[in-house]
């Protein structure tokens, strides 16, 4: 029954992002809702100029559409965990719609500030950790060596860690056509896998739901993201992704298990790290670009190849992570 209901789901998802799509990106060109280029990336990625931004929208209003419909029809119930999820996408979604709607208006690359938008999801992890101590404890789990260790307030912090490293890696590593989505469609595949099998958490059934849906609703922005991109996700997307990625993993304890499943996340947060702290120290670069997809495009490689190989190693980082739950 449940695997009836979750073929379903992805139907309707899948043909909502595909019509949204359709009629979402003619507006987005009409009002000019334009990607802004680095003056880095002016060289290599000039045909992108024109390239319409805020795609999120598309898989976004498509997931909450289908998920809406499930409720409707009796489904799925409305779980406290699965508030949690939504709460997080949405708040995540509206950053950066207002980081991407700035950068759109002022015509350059200055959305909100540093400062801004650490402020904002400060407030956003200080209410999701005051949600999250009504039904659940502050406690890590290890669940390899069966080890829970309590932290107190001091989980507040930690998942303010979780959703700001998870958000921004996802918003790093969109800087190809088709790369962020294609990592986060096999990212929430595996969650929603890893979801099912946690049997313990409560919504567990309609959060692993929801990450069908939301793989589902990105297959369908990807037909219109994939190179040559007709639209691009934008903040209001990867911040979104990034984030329910981090909250779904708090939510079922596999927050460690989030490094293996979001490997190329990873790898691209830490190789602006390197090189912003690396430059600091020495003046010098230690890649020629980074993120580190940009430095295979520098050395030559075509982009349609760099995707494929990224999503090659996020697909063997989800898979051995799904091998070590088991």
């Amino acid at each position: 029954m449940y695997l009836t209901i979750i073929s379903l789901a992805v139907l309707i998802s899948l043909l909502l992002s595909l019509f949204l799509g359709l009629s979402i990106i003619p507006i987005l060109k009409k009002f000019h809702i334009n990607q802004n280029l680095s003056i880095y990336l002016e060289e290599t990625h000039r045909s992108k100029k024109e390239t319409p931004t805020m795609g999120g929208l598309i898989f976004i209003i498509s997931t909450l559409i289908t998920m809406l419909i499930l409720l409707l029809f009796n489904k799925i119930t409305i779980t406290y965990n699965l508030v949690i999820v939504i709460f997080t996408f949405l708040s995540y979604a509206l950053i950066g719609f207002i980081d991407d709607f700035l950068i759109i208006k002022r015509h350059n690359n200055n959305g909100l500030s540093e400062l801004t938008k650490l402020l904002l999801q400060i407030i956003i992890a200080i209410i999701f950790f005051m949600l999250f101590l009504q039904e659940n404890e502050p406690l890590i789990w290890f669940q390899s060596l069966k080890l829970k260790i309590d932290i107190g307030w001091y989980y507040g912090l930690f998942i303010l860690f979780i959703l700001l490293a998870s958000s921004n890696a996802v918003n790093l590593t969109d800087g190809l056509d088709g790369l962020a989505g294609g990592l986060s469609v096999i990212a929430f595949i595996t969650m929603g896998i890893i979801t099912y099998f946690t049997g313990w958490l409560e919504g567990y059934k309609e959060i692993s739901m929801f990450c069908f849906v939301l793989a589902s609703s990105i297959i369908g922005f990807l037909v219109f993201n994939v190179n040559p991109a007709k639209v691009f996700m934008g903040d209001t997307g990867s911040l979104a992704l990034g984030a329910t990625l981090g909250t779904i993993s708090i939510l079922t304890r596999h927050e460690f298990l989030l490094v293996l499943i979001g490997i190329v996340f990873v790898i691209e947060t830490l190789s602006c790290l390197i090189q912003r702290y690396y430059y600091k120290l020495t003046k010098k670069r230690i890649f020629p670009m980074a993120p580190i997809h940009h430095t295979f495009e520098k050395l030559g490689w075509k982009e349609r190849d760099i995707v494929k190989l990224f999503w090659l190693i996020g697909l063997i980082g989800s898979l051995i992570s799904v091998l070590v739950i088991k």
